[in-house]
């Protein structure tokens, strides 16, 4: 067929590292809320394996990294190895497609309650300052502000999960930067208000975190590494008053490590889920960083085709579009009509219902 000869730009091929890319339609990292007990479930296989296509890059759900980085119901871990196990037969069923499966490892910071923490205790992050009440609809619990001795043990939380999921058979790892989580949290000036080393000037604000991507670098190598940032978010209130200069600033350092890829949340999704007018632009990051640039926040088939072929980003990131069309590559090359997705079934703990019922194209692959 006439798309199949002539690709739109999104169904190019890319090599991405050691990496074949038979197109640049990525599935985002996608919390569903439904690891029972922090384990990976059966029905994750096919969740994943619908989604994965032969060339085609995934990146898990956010999957924790130790028992104090939780801050949501049934979100998958990676620090057990009874949860490593777990996630071998969702990763192999991905492979068996040539699928491409990275896992996002994740530590949420402040924004968690003493429910989820180990013996109660306070959520911990860079700073003692809590996120509102209320906000995103929960009771986050006031934060505990750690030590710079402590960070040590979280940077190692984050190497060691990496490690697992190497283990588990993940082709690589991604760093949750982003959305203002423990990592965004020691990065945005709105947030860090310490007065040691890691605190105070953006040099100082982005040591912990590359401190994290040094030690995982180190532990499984550079060209299995990705990292997700959002210097111009605000999600739960990480806000920092020179997004620009921070995003640039990271761009260049990640350079120094040699990572894979910075997949990189657009200026116009501030907040979750809400698509803003902006001046501001991803470009100046995308010219910076030396790897693979990937986009991601609001996309569409048109936007992400211009993206593509203007050469503002290598790859795009899509998220509800992807989790309510599994064959959404296919649905692109036709430009067939897309099944709407439905936020009220996105964090229901159900096992089928808004997971792996929505419906496929009625067409030959």
């Amino acid at each position: 067929m006439a798309a199949s000869t002539n690709p739109i730009p999104l169904l190019t091929p890319y090599k991405m590292g050691k990496f074949n890319l038979s197109h640049r339609v990525v599935m985002a990292p996608l919390t569903r809320n439904r690891s029972y007990n922090n384990m990976p479930q059966p029905h994750a296989i096919l969740y994943y394996s619908q989604r994965a296509t032969n060339g085609g890059f995934l990146i898990s759900e956010a999957t924790v990294v130790s028992d104090t980085a939780q801050g949501y119901p049934e979100t998958p871990g990676i620090w057990t190895e009874e949860q490593v196990k777990a996630w071998k037969p969702i990763v192999d069923a991905v492979h068996e497609k040539g699928g491409i499966l990275f896992c996002q490892i994740w530590h949420v910071g402040r924004v968690s309650t003493y429910g989820f923490q180990p013996n109660g205790e306070a959520p911990i992050s860079c700073t003692d300052k809590g996120v509102t009440p209320g906000l995103d609809g929960e009771d986050w619990s006031p934060p505990r502000r750690l030590r710079a001795d402590e960070l040590p043990r979280i940077v190692n939380d984050f190497r060691l999960a990496a490690r697992n999921a190497i283990e588990a058979g993940f082709d690589g790892v991604e760093i949750h930067g982003a959305n203002g989580y423990l990592i965004d949290q020691f990065l945005k000036d709105q947030v860090n208000d310490r007065t040691d080393n890691y605190g105070g000037s953006l040099e100082n604000r982005c040591r912990f975190p590359l401190e994290i991507l040094e030690a995982v670098v180190d532990e499984v190598g550079a060209d299995k590494v990705g990292m997700r940032l959002s210097p111009y978010a605000n999600y739960m209130e990480a806000v920092d008053s020179n997004p620009e200069e921070l995003g640039l600033y990271m761009a260049n350092a990640l350079n120094k490590f040699g990572i894979l890829y910075l997949h990189v949340i657009e200026p116009r999704m501030v907040k979750a889920n809400d698509i803003y007018e902006t001046p501001h632009s991803l470009l100046p990051m995308k010219n910076a960083f030396e790897g693979t640039f990937i986009a991601a926040g609001g996309y569409r088939r048109d936007d992400g085709n211009k993206a593509i072929a203007e050469n503002y980003a290598d790859l795009v990131a899509f998220g509800r579009l992807f989790l309510a069309n599994p064959d959404l590559p296919k649905r692109f090359e036709l430009n067939a009509p897309l099944n709407r997705y439905n936020r009220n079934t996105f964090y229901i703990p159900d096992p089928v219902v808004g997971y792996t019922d929505y419906p496929f194209l009625d067409v030959l692959a």
